[in-house]
């Protein structure tokens, strides 16, 4: 069972790693973006659940040593992180129409789930000493705040859920990167260990595409001048 999960985990992960950027290339709300959009969120799903049961079959194994473990609780850590942005980046345009705070309990499940895992594996990883665990999940840590400020908000923008459906994809996106470079890439290239760098190059990369595209879309949706008041 667990190297029939290990292989849809294989699968899920390379296609959301091979479509994610086509969404963000092509016309939004076209046909090629809500395909792509789709295939990417069904891989990471995929990843997401599989992660879960592989990780927490390795947290229960007893034959496990102190590196598996870590490595199981990066793995669980992986899964909550990319299936809350994925949850987040398509439940903002289910409420796009929105004009007051959010109050569906299940969002906030997502998102506070986000932030006590994070802060759960970023003290762990403090305790033992592995600073993979220690500061990646800071990047957890601060999605999750951005998701609650937004759902205990009220939009104050007419494109709201615009800004946010692409930081939330892209934030998944930064997980999906990151577990291959972490995990996938090293065993390919046959690396017994990569640099710490190399672990948060994609959140270093990722983050100011996130906020190049926000900056962009949000001079494009501005109000030109004189039709602000019509």
């Amino acid at each position: 069972m667990f190297k029939i999960i290990l292989i849809l985990h294989i699968i899920g992960g390379f296609t959301a790693l091979a479509v994610f950027l086509i969404p963000l290339v092509t016309k939004k709300g076209g046909r090629i973006h809500r395909v792509s959009g789709w295939i990417f969120t069904a891989g990471m799903a995929i990843v997401s659940i599989s992660a879960f049961y592989m990780g927490i079959a390795r947290l229960l194994d007893p034959l496990s040593d102190s590196s598996l473990r870590a490595f199981s609780i990066f793995l669980l850590f992986i899964a909550v992180l990319s299936s809350s942005t994925a949850w987040y980046g398509l439940r903002v345009l289910r409420f796009k129409k929105r004009r007051t705070r959010h109050r569906a309990f299940v969002d906030f499940a997502f998102s506070f789930g986000l932030l006590l895992s994070a802060g759960a594996v970023s003290i762990y990883g403090s305790s033992t000493g592995d600073p993979l665990l220690s500061w990646f999940p800071l990047l957890g840590i601060a999605l999750a705040v951005i998701q609650l400020k937004y759902w205990l908000s009220k939009p104050s923008e007419r494109m709201h859920w615009w800004y946010e459906h692409i930081g939330g994809m892209m934030g998944c996106s930064i997980s999906t990167v990151t577990a291959f470079t972490v995990f996938g890439a090293p065993r390919l290239l046959q690396v017994e260990s990569v640099s710490l760098l190399l672990w948060f190059l994609p959140t270093i990369l990722l983050t100011p595409v996130i906020i190049a595209f926000t900056v962009y879309y949000k001079k494009k949706f501005a109000p030109r001048p004189g039709t602000e008041a019509a």
